[in-house]
C-alpha cells in the first residue's frame, strides 16, 4: 500500500504581501532557506519509506512555475494537476484521489500544503509512520500540532478521547475556527487544543466515500473533471466546466467537521510554522542582542525587536522598536509587529482599487524566463526580459504597440515579419506594430535584453498568438500591462 503524496499549491499567501502575491505566492518564495517553500516540501517527501512520486495540484497558470521549480530541486512527481479555478482544498483533494486511485487501488493519500516550513524532517518520518496504521484502518487523520502560544492566525483542533487504550492518535471532538485573542488563551489554558496544520492522511477511497456522504456535490463534480480531464505534456488539465461548479469549499468544511472517521494524531518536535505572516517568519530567525533581525541591505540605529527585510534597495531604520518592514521594487510595507495578520486589509484594498501591486511584482516568471518592468510611462513602457538557453517566446503580433530589442547579453535569434537574424550583445532591431516577430535564444546562457515598447495602447489583450510551444496560443491573456509575451 503506497503513500501518494498531494502537494496543494493554492494560496495566495496575502498576508505576507508585498513579497508574496497572487501571481507568484509564498510557497515560491525563498522565504528562510536556498530552495522555496514548495521545493522544500518536496524534498521532504524523499525521507519517506513507501512513498510514490507526489501529485501536485495546482492553478493552471503557475504550472510552468512549479514545473521549473522541481526540475531545479530535481523532483520529478507523478502528475501535475492543473485546477481551471481555484475550489479550495476539497474538491482538489477529490481530484488528487482519483489519480492516485488510478495507480492503486489501496492508495493512501499523504495531503500536504506546499507552503509550510517543517524543520525537523526525521519528526515528519516517524509522525508519517505513526498515521499509516491508523489510515489503513479507515480514518481519516489529522496532525496536530501543540501550541506555543495563544495565536490568532490559526485554526484550533480538540482532542477527545484516544482512539482506544494507550493510543496517541485522539477522536476529533471539535474544530474552532481562527479564534480572537481572549478566545486563544482560554484554549490554551483548558489544554487539549492543537493547532490545525491542515496535513492529513487517509485511503484515497475513504476520503471519496465520505466526500460522497457529506459534500456529494463536490465529489460527482471532481469525478466527472478527473474523467474528462486533459492530457497535456507533462500536465492534466482538470475539465473547466464540471470542476468549476465544485462547490468551494476546504477539506475541513466539506468532510472532516462531520466525518466520525476524523483523529488526531498530535505533531512533537516537527519545528512546524505555516510562515503565514511576517511575525511568523521573523520568529524563524534568530535575532541580534537587539531583537532585531534583518535581511539584504539594512543599516540600523537605536532599533529593537523588529523585523526588515530589503530586496531591491539600502533601507536605513532609526528609533523604531517592534515594527516590521519589507522592501520590494514597487512597494514597501511598515507595520507593528503584533499588526502583521492585518496585511491581507491592504491587499483587499489594493484589489478593490484594481491595483497591478496586489496581483504581480515587478519581475514575473515566465515558461521562457522572466521580465521585469524597470519604466512606464504614457505611450512608453521599458522592460527588462531574460530568455533562458533554448528558450523561445511565441510567434505573435502587436496591432497597437511596436517594440525596441537591445541585447544585452546573450545572443538572440529574431523572427522580424519576413527576415530571420541574429542579433549579438549591443546590437538591436525594431519591431513595427503589426508585424509577426519571435525572440528565441540559441545559447548556452541566458540572453538579457532590453524592451521599449511605444503606441498609444500597451495593455496585452493586444497580442495575437500564432504558434507557441508552451501550449498557450488559446489560453486568454489578462487585460494588464504586468504580462507579457
Amino acid at each position: 500500500m503506497k503513500i501518494y503524496p498531494v502537494l496543494l499549491c493554492g494560496g495566495s499567501g496575502t498576508r505576507l504581501w508585498p513579497l508574496s502575491r497572487d501571481a507568484h505566492p509564498k510557497q515560491y518564495l525563498k522565504l528562510a532557506s536556498r530552495e522555496t517553500l514548495l521545493q522544500q516540501t518536496a524534498l521532504r517527501l524523499q525521507g519517506l519509506d513507501d512513498a510514490a512520486p507526489a501529485i501536485v495540484v495546482t492553478h493552471h497558470a503557475q504550472r510552468f512555475l512549479v514545473a521549473e521549480q522541481l526540475h531545479e530541486a530535481g523532483v520529478a512527481p507523478l502528475t501535475v494537476m492543473l485546477e481551471p479555478v481555484a475550489r479550495n482544498t476539497a474538491p482538489a483533494i477529490a481530484a488528487a484521489a482519483h489519480r492516485a486511485l488510478h495507480e492503486q487501488a489501496d492508495a493512501l493519500l499523504l495531503v500536504l500544503p506546499s507552503d509550510h516550513l517543517i524543520q525537523n524532517e526525521a519528526a515528519f518520518a516517524r509522525l508519517v509512520q505513526a498515521a499509516t496504521p491508523l489510515a489503513r484502518d479507515g480514518y481519516l487523520v489529522t496532525f496536530g500540532i501543540e501550541p506555543t502560544q495563544p495565536h490568532t492566525g490559526y485554526g484550533y483542533l480538540c482532542a477527545g478521547p484516544a482512539v482506544k487504550p494507550g493510543s496517541a492518535a485522539h477522536e476529533v471532538r471539535a474544530f474552532i475556527e481562527k479564534p480572537d485573542a481572549e478566545h486563544a488563551a482560554r484554549l490554551l489554558a483548558h489544554g487539549g487544543y492543537y493547532w490545525n496544520s491542515g496535513m492529513f492522511l487517509m485511503k484515497a477511497s475513504t476520503w471519496l466515500a465520505e466526500l460522497q456522504h457529506y459534500a456529494p456535490e463536490i465529489a460527482r463534480h471532481a469525478e466527472l473533471a478527473w474523467q474528462h480531464a486533459r492530457h497535456d505534456d507533462d500536465f492534466i488539465r482538470l475539465e473547466a466546466g464540471a470542476f468549476g461548479a465544485c462547490p468551494s469549499l476546504s477539506a475541513d468544511y466539506a468532510v472532516m467537521e462531520q466525518t466520525h472517521r476524523a483523529v488526531l494524531l498530535p505533531a512533537d518536535g516537527l519545528g512546524w510554522s505555516d510562515v503565514g505572516s511576517w511575525e511568523a517568519l521573523a520568529q524563524l530567525a534568530a535575532p541580534d542582542a537587539a531583537g532585531n533581525t534583518t535581511t539584504g541591505d539594512v543599516l540600523t540605529e537605536s532599533l529593537s525587536n523588529s523585523y526588515i527585510r530589503a530586496e531591491h534597495r539600502l533601507v536605513a531604520a532609526i528609533g523604531l522598536d517592534n515594527v516590521v518592514i519589507v522592501e520590494t521594487a514597487d512597494a514597501v510595507l511598515v507595520a507593528h509587529r503584533e499588526r502583521t495578520q492585518d496585511v491581507r486589509k491592504i491587499v483587499a484594498r489594493l484589489e478593490a482599487d484594481g491595483r497591478s501591486e496586489a496581483r504581480t511584482q515587478r519581475r514575473v516568471a515566465r515558461p521562457w524566463g522572466s521580465y521585469e518592468t524597470l519604466e512606464r510611462g504614457e505611450r512608453y513602457q521599458v522592460k527588462r526580459i531574460v530568455v533562458n538557453p533554448g528558450a523561445r517566446l511565441s510567434l505573435q503580433m502587436h496591432r497597437h504597440r511596436a517594440e525596441h530589442w537591445v541585447v544585452v547579453k546573450g545572443t538572440a535569434h529574431v523572427t522580424n515579419g519576413a527576415h530571420d537574424f541574429v542579433l549579438q550583445e549591443n546590437q538591436s532591431c525594431y519591431i513595427p506594430a503589426g508585424v509577426v516577430h519571435r525572440l528565441s535564444n540559441p545559447g548556452q546562457t541566458a540572453l538579457e535584453l532590453i524592451e521599449v515598447q511605444s503606441g498609444a495602447y500597451l495593455g496585452e489583450d493586444d497580442i495575437v498568438r500564432f504558434e507557441d510551444c508552451y501550449g498557450r496560443a488559446g489560453e486568454m491573456q489578462p487585460v494588464t500591462v504586468e504580462s507579457v509575451e
